[in-house]
């Protein structure tokens, strides 16, 4: 069956087997390797993307099910010379150690803070609840975000010349 997403901003049309889940097109065909394939059952987030905004574990989203949405992996979100102040923030405050699980984590927080740029520390620890470290012990991830929510908070909109 032939499937037709926007991919990192990118229209992009791909045939997918019905068995093919959304992970294995990111990685596989669509050769984005920044989207992890950890415990391939939805249990680690270490393959969070943004489907429409929403944090999914794509190991467990069918590709089929993916017609017709926006799928925002970590390749989309910033560059190693113009990073999303997530991702710099997670560097500033010492939240990547192996980095396996950061890509998750990242995506896992920018549908956070789309939704609530202002998130309690238990909002913070809710909303990454899914995604699992086996280095850092998740204080500095929880401080990563906080730090990103205040930047965000504190840039000036970007408008237009009319």
């Amino acid at each position: 069956m032939t499937i037709r997403i926007v991919l990192n901003g990118i229209p992009a049309v791909f045939a997918v087997r019905p068995d093919e889940t959304l992970l294995e097109l990111i990685r596989d065909r669509a050769g984005l390797t920044g989207t992890k394939k950890g415990c391939d059952l939805g249990e680690c987030g270490a393959c969070t993307v943004l489907m429409d905004g929403r944090a999914v574990n794509s190991c467990c989203v069918p590709a089929l099910a993916a017609d017709g949405t926006s799928i925002l992996t970590i390749e989309g979100l910033g560059t190693g010379k113009n990073p999303h102040p997530i991702q710099q923030a997670f560097t500033d405050a010492g939240a990547i150690q192996c980095g396996f699980c950061t890509p998750g984590m990242i995506l896992a927080a920018k549908a956070l803070l789309d939704k609530n740029p202002h998130p309690s520390r238990g909002e913070i620890r809710e909303a990454l609840s899914g995604n699992l470290c086996r280095c850092t012990g998740y204080v500095k991830i929880e401080e990563a975000v906080q730090l990103a929510a205040e930047r965000i908070s504190k840039e000036e909109p970007v408008r237009g010349e009319d």
